[in-house]
């Protein structure tokens, strides 16, 4: 286990040494730490920050702090990221869309040209801490094999959602478009467990039907949300490409598909409530939504039912508390890094 307060402190500090300035680094410290903190292991510190250390060292990223505004009206920008990492970039393109949302309604952001932009969650949840409703969307990589397509053709393109309430938690959706994520893949292969039926296609496209362990991420394309056509793959596919146009073709930019190792692409929309509708009868009747939902009746063998952002909420109280678990083989990371670094080592718990 290992405090919020450490982590964040020792991932700020590893980004410093990568040449990346200090409110640069405690930027993304924070949406690590956050992300760890409300229990999405496959997009906190055990799964990409070697990965962005790696792609640092490489000069695959320019550590230097700015952006280049290409084009602005009072309720939109689009902005080239110039290579910059994504969990940097993307609270500053949140907080502009929000800005420009508070002068005119609603604002909406592109941003081009970036490195990954981790659990998108947390930006659209910048919004929400900010009375408003956040909306994101991301264009990225080459993983997701079309349905009825032989290869893959898009990224795993996340969408996320999140509206402020009143006494509830806020409502937060973060999801793939395609069947799993692609970092889940790379936990199910850290901890051994098999990848379930329709979560992945075999090189041919085919979706392979039956539990399978996965040794080389190599082996398998990723499917659309649905897996198969029968299930539905279509509507993932859709929503990827849906993803694909309001963060990769609004940016004026080209899709990976065109374009390979194009970088990832953004969408950041901020909509003041108050703008709509009254702000105290939003927060009541997101309230009364949530728990109606949250209090709905389980179906037999169910412990309870929940809405997109209840375990999140009760997963930051929980490992606030108590510690963030991190696997043995993240902590002998942690060790060796610092240590490259000439860093204190990560505190740990217990």
């Amino acid at each position: 286990m290992v405090d919020d307060a450490a982590l964040r402190r020792t991932v700020t500090q590893i980004f410093e040494k990568l040449g990346v300035s200090p409110d640069d680094a405690a930027e993304a410290g924070e949406v690590l730490t956050m992300t760890d903190l409300r229990g999405v292991e496959t997009h906190g510190v055990s799964n990409m920050l070697r990965a962005y250390v790696r792609d640092y060292k490489a000069g695959k990223l320019d550590p230097r702090p700015g952006w280049r505004m290409v084009r602005e009206s009072p309720g939109t920008a689009v902005i080239d990221a110039e290579r910059r990492l994504g969990i940097i970039i993307g609270p500053k393109a949140m907080r502009l869309a929000v800005e420009k949302a508070r002068r005119v309604g609603v604002g909406v952001v592109t941003v081009f040209n970036s490195g990954h932009f981790g659990a998108i969650g947390h930006f659209a949840m910048q919004a929400a801490e900010q009375n408003m409703v956040g909306v994101c969307f991301t264009g990225a990589g080459l993983s997701v094999v079309p349905t009825f397509a032989s290869k893959p053709l898009l990224g795993t393109n996340p969408i996320a959602l999140a509206a402020p309430a009143r006494h509830e938690a806020p409502m937060l959706f973060d999801a793939a478009t395609s069947a799993i994520a692609g970092n889940k893949i790379r936990l199910a292969m850290r901890v051994g467990s098999p990848l379930l039926p329709g979560w992945v296609t075999d090189k041919d496209g085919t979706p392979i039907m039956e539990e399978k362990p996965i040794f080389d991420r190599d082996d398998v394309y990723q499917a659309p949300l649905g897996g198969t056509r029968e299930q539905g793959s279509h509507k993932g596919y859709g929503f990827a490409l849906m993803a694909e146009v309001l963060s990769t073709v609004l940016s004026g930019a080209l899709p990976t598909m065109l374009v390979p190792g194009s970088g990832s692409k953004n969408h950041f929309a901020a909509y003041n409530i108050e703008a709509f509708t009254d702000l105290e009868q939003f927060k009541d009747t997101m309230d009364t939504m949530l728990r109606t939902l949250r209090t709905a009746k389980p179906a037999a063998g169910q412990e309870r039912v929940l809405y997109p952002g209840l375990s999140e909420a009760e997963e930051i109280q929980h490992r606030r508390a108590h510690g963030i678990p991190l696997h043995k083989e993240v902590i002998q990371w942690f060790a060796e890094c610092t240590s490259e670094f000439g860093l204190a080592p990560l505190v740990t718990m217990r």
